[in-house]
């Protein structure tokens, strides 16, 4: 069975060579990863996306006419970014959008994988709430406060929907292994060998070099074995590199933990089959005691204002530390009486420098916007001014790069949930339809 990692990340781009290259022989089924919680939690609170519409909807027009001209099902997980409701339905109006344009009709699926608060409170007063960090125990109001709450689903509302022959499978927040294990695991192929491949193909040709997450890789799925090459001439796999994206994100260098269970590397072996190709052996399955899924939830903290700025004068980079300590006391002593020290954190932020170079970010997150605006205001003013023991200058200690220099961000999102939920079914969470388009 052949399957393919159309890119790292949808929207992130990837070589038209290498795609019509890799459907010049029979593609089974094709995948991509949309998400991820690396930006941090902005994006799940916010419903917006990290990656830009223009370039998600370039990636899907160049692959989803070959995917269904071939009839490999088309597999996309975290949808939007985060996997909320509201960003797989972002990418569901895109695809959407596409077909009406190009009048295509085909079966799609659409997992969307939110669950309420009400659900994790039953898990939570049921004792079925399991912390991943014992620096970072739940409570019932960080679940009460938070604005959005998805489940990151495995393989099974994959299977069951490619067990309806869908032609597109659209997935909230989902393992990034369960985009390619899943369709291999349907057609009957070793567990531990599918998840193995699929934790290496997730980031597209992060396991070729040269190095890049935006290209085509291919899977080549066997009963005893499976085989990675880049679509794109121009990449090779290596043993090496094979290994390496094998540890990528990874507590453990021979155990892969997945809801369904565990793929055990210790007896993997990877040969190198020709100049581009790796072949990787031997990987097994251990089926988990207790079926869990993580939860990932986000609530809002504040607004944040921040100011970049630079110093170009050594003796005033020598005496920084004063110049903020100095700056934060006369922002405590100085903030209008309707502010509480407790409304705002005041950071300072400093970036590279080297000599008589040194970028600082006053960066402020504060209860409201207007608080935020009002304690950046006043660190800026004040650390531009601010005197020291030896200070030549006196028009300012700070160089702006931006006008205007204080830039209002936005709201800002924390981390509210970040634990594992046990569940009866791994389908528990998920809420499944299946449409139409173009009919």
């Amino acid at each position: 069975m052949k399957i393919l990692a159309l890119t790292g990340m949808l929207g992130y781009g990837y070589s038209e060579e290498a795609l019509r290259i890799a459907f010049s022989e029979k593609v089974d089924y094709v995948g991509v990863d949309a998400g991820s919680t690396d930006p941090g939690p902005y994006y799940l609170g916010s419903g917006k996306s990290f990656t830009d519409r223009s370039a998600v909807k370039r990636d899907l027009a160049l692959a989803l006419p070959l995917a269904l001209k071939a009839g490999s099902p088309f597999i996309i997980g975290s949808a939007g970014g985060a996997g909320s409701r509201v960003h797989t339905n972002w990418v569901k109006d895109i695809i959407l959008e596409f077909a009406s344009e190009n009048n295509l009709s085909f079966k799609m699926g659409v997992v969307y994988s939110d669950v309420s608060v009400g659900y994790v409170i039953d898990k939570l007063d049921s004792g079925k709430i399991v912390n991943m960090s014992e620096t970072f125990p739940i409570t019932k109001q960080d679940v009460y406060d938070s604005k959005t709450i998805v489940s990151q689903i495995g393989v099974e509302p994959i299977i069951e929907l490619l067990k309806q022959n869908v032609d597109v499978i659209l997935c909230g927040r989902a393992c990034d292994t369960a985009i390619y294990a899943a369709p291999c695991i349907y057609q009957g192929y070793d567990r531990g060998l599918s998840f193995h491949m699929a934790k290496i193909m997730e980031c597209g040709s992060m396991c070729a070099e040269p190095v890049a997450a935006a290209d085509v890789m291919q899977g080549y799925m066997y009963d005893d074995y499976f085989e990675l090459c880049p679509a794109n001439p121009n990449r090779r796999c290596t043993v090496d590199r094979v290994r390496a994206h094998t540890l990528y994100e990874q507590t453990n260098p021979y155990l892969i933990f997945e809801p369904d269970g565990t793929a055990d590397l210790s007896e993997s072996e990877f040969i190198q089959k020709d100049e581009r190709t790796v072949r990787v052996q031997g990987s097994k399955f251990i089926d988990a005691h207790k079926k869990t899924l993580k939860l990932e939830g986000v609530k809002c903290s504040g607004y944040r204002t921040i100011s970049p700025c630079c110093i170009n004068d050594f003796d005033t980079i020598e005496h920084i530390d004063e110049i903020f300590t100095t700056v934060a006391e006369f922002v405590a002593n100085n903030i209008p009486a309707s502010i509480n020290k407790s409304d705002y954190i005041l950071m300072f932020k400093r970036v590279g420098g080297g000599g008589n170079s040194l970028g600082i970010i006053i960066d402020v997150v504060g209860k409201t916007k207007d608080i935020a605006d009002t304690v950046c205001s006043l660190a800026r003013s004040r650390c531009l001014h601010c005197d020291f023991d030896g200070r030549k200058s006196t028009a300012g200690n700070l160089a702006f790069p931006f006008s205007p220099s204080d830039i209002h961000v936005g709201e800002v999102y924390e981390f509210s949930v970040f634990h594992l939920v046990c569940v009866d079914s791994f389908s528990e969470t998920s809420e499944t339809m299946i449409m139409e388009v173009g009919k």
